[in-house]
């Protein structure tokens, strides 16, 4: 641990169920830490119940192994993730703390939408990609392929795996080529239930080719193949040889991460991986520990952690004092008495600390915020069912939302509903068991509701809003923000965080014009607002609560009290009251949110619902059964293809009619079928459909049915 020249940080990512754990278990049996015999079936990182009975990987989990490498031993600090798309936040999380990516691609299935999305995650995280493909025996046993059709195959594979990757980093100065290449040792094959593997390396190595490996796989000699050319080493190999350790890593991936001073000591100590610098630990993890409490768990990027240490935590008062450091292997947590720069840690003691902390020894500029790619699409709402365990209830709903943060928990007062929002149907389910499971909290849960949003359509006139004591008056206007514009908002690359020039020339970039971005007073959301007054007076000690009201009208839109997007909002006038009591909060909140609402309603808001890309893989006889459950679902097939022995139907359909979709397709399938969706943003709901959704909407919160007599134009 205090030789970062041979540490490895990695994280293995890919489509759900292209078998990811059970390579993690091979490389575990490799390093002698599980039995050789039971690697593949005992899915040693699948820590929690649910997932070993749902055979699918729910949280990321931390191991670390030794590996010798060229007679020198190595420390790899290695983090299984998991693939279905619901869970993706714990992937872009896990990105955070490591340096290199191990993308492991399925040789039949080929690259699907999720391997895009994990490799687009490493990417943005300036992390290095190296790719294995898995379940190479069922190109040899079940489709009965010869030398020729494989090659073929495992190189259309590489080659989309590449596009991606080249797409994707054109526009990164700080990266060179990062393609993988099957001669340069950075693409290893094999197959990870029967425990072999091959690359260029390791064929050098042991002496055999292909052709001998199809002739062991097909006579059944699997046990003499594995120890042959066992998948361990060549994976383990692979990344020693290929990944960046965190003396060649954290120089490149600081800059893109942090936004500090980069001539100081503290960015020096990052870049030099000084392990008697300023400590500076990265969040990326919450976990519960039943009798330890929380467990913070993250990347030492400078600096030793130890017991007893007072440490500040980014964005909260104070300093948290350090229990206890160790670090994770699997379920278990290893205790040490230091853990220096360059290694992935966990911490108890960090009361304060969320995913996306910054923790440090004296204040700093923070990390930049973790961006999570999706957002929330449905919600539930979830009751105790005895009134004793209520108070309980609450707490362990604010402690999933730390230890979650693509999870939104929100606790209605009018109704005393509490809503909790997530990724998709199989997220909530899954924290739905959890409180009943390890808090032992007997639970009712609603009906999934689906998250709807608001956004104007047209460029509103100039619009009034007056206070109750009618001395004070506001004058805004409306207009849609470009895409790219919410795009670059949407990924951080402008907050009100970051230096104004900085933030100018992002949106510049992103096409809006050059007096506009000059002008900004406030970003909430995927909205700006546009300071234009000129020489009010008391305006800026006004501004605040403008703001406060600004924001309290964005977040209950005008139609049905969704939240609005994409807007961009001019303050053209104002005039105050010159006497300061007469223009308190009870004045100005409501005078901005009349102003905002009746000018959104001027701009023609709409209801958005939230959509979701989806590929059905089908049988040639079934596809107009599988195309027809998209298009029964007002959804709209826009592609349908060959591929091997099967179709692809892809589409686009409403998150709302997706609900329950996985039984549909079974029965009218015959069950042949196999799918996945993923969130694609929202579109404007259709206008005939528009009035009934708003009004079933205002019904289930408890708002009045009558609508604003301008909203007349559906």
């Amino acid at each position: 641990m205090d030789d970062p020249e041979h540490i490895r940080n990695i994280a293995i990512a890919a489509h759900v169920d292209h078998g990811k754990t059970t390579l993690t278990d091979n490389l575990l049996a490799g390093a002698g830490m599980i039995s050789d015999d039971t690697a593949g079936e005992q899915l040693a990182m699948d820590t929690e119940e649910d997932e070993q009975e749902r055979g699918i990987t729910i949280d990321a989990a931390n191991v670390s192994m030794t590996h010798e490498y060229e007679d020198q031993n190595h420390l790899i600090n290695l983090i299984d993730t998991p693939g279905h798309v619901d869970f993706g936040g714990d992937v872009t999380r896990a990105m955070r703390a490591v340096d290199g990516a191990l993308v492991v691609v399925d040789a039949v299935e080929g690259a699907m939408p999720q391997t895009e999305t994990v490799l687009r995650q490493a990417l943005r995280e300036g992390v290095k990609p190296t790719l294995f493909i898995n379940k190479v025996d069922r190109l040899i046993s079940e489709l009965q392929e010869g030398p020729e059709e494989m090659q073929k195959r495992l190189l259309a594979v590489i080659q989309d795996v590449n596009e991606l990757i080249r797409g994707m980093t054109e526009e990164m100065d700080d990266i060179e080529d990062w393609t993988v290449s099957v001669e340069e040792g950075t693409v290893g094959f094999g197959s990870a239930l029967y425990k072999w593997g091959v690359s260029m390396p390791s064929m050098q190595r042991t002496g055999m080719d292909f052709g001998e490996i199809m002739e062991l796989e097909r006579n059944d000699k699997r046990q003499e193949l594995h120890e042959r050319t066992p998948l361990s080493d060549v994976v383990l190999d692979m990344v020693c040889e290929h990944f960046p350790n965190p003396v060649d890593a954290q120089p490149m991936r600081v800059p893109r991460i942090w936004r500090g001073d980069a001539d100081s000591q503290l960015a020096e100590d990052m870049a030099m991986v000084n392990e008697d610098g300023e400590v500076v630990l990265m969040v990326t993890d919450i976990g519960v520990d039943p009798h330890a409490g929380e467990i913070a768990a993250g990347r030492v990027f400078s600096g030793t952690l130890e017991k007893g240490q007072e440490l500040y935590v980014s964005g909260t008062a104070g300093k948290n004092r350090i229990q206890s450091v160790g670090i994770y292997m699997g379920g278990e947590r290893e205790e040490v008495d230091r853990v220096p720069a360059g290694n992935i840690a966990a911490v108890t003691g960090l009361k304060d600390a969320i995913a996306g902390s910054t923790v440090s020894s004296e204040e700093m500029t923070p990390f930049e915020s973790i961006e999570h790619i999706s957002e929330p699409v449905i919600t539930k709402s979830v009751e105790a069912q005895n009134m004793d365990d209520l108070p309980k209830l609450i707490e362990t709903l604010q402690q999933v939302a730390k230890e979650d943060p693509t999870i939104q928990v929100e606790i209605n007062e009018d109704t005393g509903e509490h809503l909790i929002s997530g990724q998709g149907e199989l997220h909530l389910e899954v924290i739905g068991q959890r409180i009943e499971r390890n808090q032992g909290i007997p639970i009712n849960t609603g009906e999934p509701i689906v998250v709807y949003r608001e956004a104007p359509q047209s460029e509103s006139r100039e619009v009034e809003g007056i206070s109750p004591n009618r001395h004070n008056r506001f004058y805004i206007s409306v207009e849609p923000l470009g895409d790219d514009i919410v795009e670059t908002i949407k990924m951080g690359e402008a907050s009100m965080d970051m230096p104004e020039l900085e933030r100018r020339e992002a949106l510049q970039e992103a096409g809006m014009n050059k007096d506009d971005s000059q002008n900004i007073e406030h970003i909430h959301g995927t909205n700006i607002l546009l300071d234009e007054t000129k020489g009010i007076q008391h305006l800026n000690e006004t501004m605040e609560l403008v703001i406060e009201g600004l924001e309290e009208a964005l977040d209950d839109g005008p139609l049905a009290a969704e939240p609005v997007q994409g807007s961009l909002l001019r303050l053209h006038d104002a005039r105050l009251h010159e006497d300061a009591i007469h223009r308190g909060p009870a004045q100005v909140i409501p005078a901005v949110r009349e102003a905002v609402h009746n000018a959104l309603i001027d701009a023609n808001i709409k209801l958005l619902e939230p959509i979701q890309q989806v590929r059905i893989d089908v049988p040639n006889d079934h596809m107009g059964a599988a195309s027809g459950e998209i298009q029964g679902r007002r959804g709209r097939v826009d592609d349908m293809y060959q591929e091997g022995d099967l179709m692809v139907v892809e589409g686009v359909a409403p998150v709302d009619e997706m609900i329950g979709f996985s039984s549909d397709i079974r029965s009218a399938t015959e069950g042949r079928a196999s799918w996945n969706t993923e969130n694609a943003g929202f579109q404007v709901l259709a206008d005939n459909l528009q009035p009934d959704k708003i009004s079933e909407i205002r019904e289930r919160k408890g708002m009045k049915q009558e609508l604003n007599p301008a909203i007349d134009y559906f």
